[in-house]
């Protein structure tokens, strides 16, 4: 890390910061003619909106500097929490380098670029103990490094040009053995607290990847979302920004933080909105489509009735729609706690009918059986002052 920031101060002396353009991580924030038109509509002046978007990269870079500098003053005696500050800060600083061709600059991409990605492929085949179970999961970390070393080497051997298929089948290798290995490793290696930490990784890279598909298929499929001078479109940098941060966040939680916060909550509710996201946006887009066919011909304004009966339809589908989801989920995924919620509430239902002591002795035992499994269940009652008996048990 101290290479990297050296080799940054040189680049910045020697090209006297020519070519440094600081956005939000994959964002383009050239002022396009599109998105000349687009902040136009919104009284904006392209001015404000390139200073709006280096706070954004340099608030986005101070957060993955300042949780790599945390997990390394924490951790720095675990091999996991070496490896996640190396990648965390790499990626920090990679903001601050210009576009240029200095000589000490390129080299030191050639270089650094495939060690940050052995980092992350070290931290997720490993994690959170730092070792390789099973045994031959190394080679998945040799393996991120070498496609790194394809992705930066100039030439007919650079990755993009390779043919799609192998380099398709090269990601899918090297993506899918580190997520057959995290499942390995969650099902048969972790403990308890272990598989909370794992969900932490799984919330924070899971959330990354799922909502920028979700982005993506949102801005094709609803019309005008995906045209360049969209509003839509002008927000990418805040969106880019926001899910970037849960890579960071997600990760000190993992290794530092990981027992103060109920992440299965937050993984249910993203579950439910996610999936709640996306189909009211199917059931929207073919609302619209449909009923401007059927309008067509009849009413001129065909498409903006659409839009409005749509719109009427998915505020009216909101709750329902979503209250099935959080049910399916919790059936299917969350079997236990959705059973023992049933038979609380079927409990409290007996309460309410029930006035037989052991009658309600028997039902209290047996749903605390249930619901919570113990190995051995007993139930003492307060002695009656008129009664010589001293308890019951069951």
């Amino acid at each position: 890390m101290l290479v990297e920031l050296l080799v940054l101060t040189l680049t910045l002396v020697v090209t006297r910061g020519r070519g440094l353009t600081i956005c939000p991580f994959i964002v383009n924030c050239d002022v396009t003619p599109a998105t000349a038109q687009a902040l136009h509509r919104l009284s904006i002046a392209p001015t404000s909106y390139t200073i709006y978007n280096l706070v954004l990269g340099l608030l986005q870079s101070l957060v993955f500097l300042s949780v790599g500098g945390f997990i390394f003053w924490r951790k720095p005696s675990e091999p996991v929490g070496l490896v996640a500050s190396f990648f965390l800060v790499s990626i920090g600083l990679g903001a601050f380098f210009p576009s240029t061709t200095y000589p000490p600059y390129v080299i030191f991409g050639y270089i650094v670029v495939p060690f940050i990605f052995a980092a992350l492929g070290y931290f997720l085949v490993t994690f959170p103990d730092g070792r390789f179970l099973p045994r031959w999961s190394w080679l998945l970390v040799v393996l991120w490094m070498v496609q790194a070393i394809f992705y930066v080497i100039p030439g007919p051997v650079n990755i993009m040009f390779w043919p799609p298929l192998l380099s398709a089948a090269v990601g899918v290798l090297a993506s899918g053995g580190t997520v057959g290995v995290l499942i390995y490793r969650y099902i048969r290696v972790f403990s308890s607290s272990q598989r909370q930490q794992a969900k932490w990784l799984l919330f924070g890279f899971g959330g990354l990847i799922v909502l920028s598909i979700l982005y993506d298929l949102i801005g094709s499929l609803v019309p005008g979302l995906g045209a360049p001078d969209s509003l839509y479109q002008l927000a990418n940098g805040t969106l880019t920004f926001v899910l970037f941060l849960l890579v960071p966040l997600s990760v000190v939680m993992a290794i530092l933080r990981s027992r103060l916060w109920e992440i299965d909550v937050l993984i249910n509710r993203t579950l439910v909105y996610g999936v709640l996201t996306v189909s009211l946006t199917g059931v929207y887009v073919g609302l619209i489509l449909g009923l401007s066919t059927l309008l067509r011909g009849i009413i001129s304004q065909d498409n903006s009735v659409a839009i409005v009966i749509s719109t009427l339809a998915i505020s009216f589908l909101f709750q329902p729609l979503r209250h099935r989801i959080q049910a399916t989920i919790d059936r299917r995924f969350y079997r236990r706690k959705y059973d023992a919620a049933r038979t609380v509430a079927a409990f409290s239902a007996t309460l309410r009918q029930e006035v037989d002591l052991a009658t309600l002795s028997e039902h209290l035992v047996a749903v605390v059986q249930e619901t919570m499994q113990p190995a051995h269940v007993s139930l003492w009652l307060r002695k009656d002052e008129q009664q010589s008996k001293p308890s019951t048990e069951g």
